[in-house]
């Protein structure tokens, strides 16, 4: 039981360390402890109020990224909307100059036809005049005594060129 009922001497003497350790501490200890708890409580109230600041930072880059994001994407489609335009535009040109092209192919070779037509036709004409020319002058060669053989012949050579 001695144990749990110390001594006054052990207590006396305990007291007077306890006293001695806490002058020695206070004088020595307490102002450096003190102050390096209020550096810590300093240093930590700085780290909370930079995270909120780097929390706030962080939540106003996120909303600036979404509307960057969100005008990058109204930029693509205005972007891919021009490029189809301008894909249709051009599509629609080359159709109108293919179309051009081919109407004055047509009317070229119409041209041409109509001249090769009325070339041929000049030169129906033109051997038609020689066949005259030529019957005109067979008739004028033969005698003109003669009106009836006159008209005989002129008849024969009529049937002549038609069949030719």
């Amino acid at each position: 039981m001695e144990l749990l009922l110390p001594g006054l001497g052990f207590f006396f003497w305990t007291l007077l360390a306890f006293v001695i350790v806490f002058l020695i501490l206070k004088k020595f200890a307490w102002k450096p402890i003190i102050s390096t708890l209020n550096e810590r409580e300093k240093t930590i109230a700085d780290s909370i109020e930079s995270a909120e600041r780097v929390k706030a930072e962080m939540a106003q880059m996120k909303s600036e990224n979404e509307l960057l994001m969100q005008k990058a994407r109204e930029e693509r489609s205005l972007i891919l909307k021009e490029a189809k335009e301008v894909k249709d535009r051009i599509i629609a040109e080359a159709k109108e100059q293919a179309k051009a092209e081919a109407n004055k192919i047509m009317i070229d070779a119409q041209a041409a036809i109509q001249a090769q037509k009325m070339a041929a036709l000049t030169e129906v004409k033109n051997q038609v005049g020689k066949l005259v020319v030529e019957v005109s002058e067979k008739v004028l060669r033969r005698e003109l005594s003669d009106k009836a053989n006159q008209e005989n012949y002129i008849q024969q050579l009529a049937e002549d060129v038609k069949l030719n």
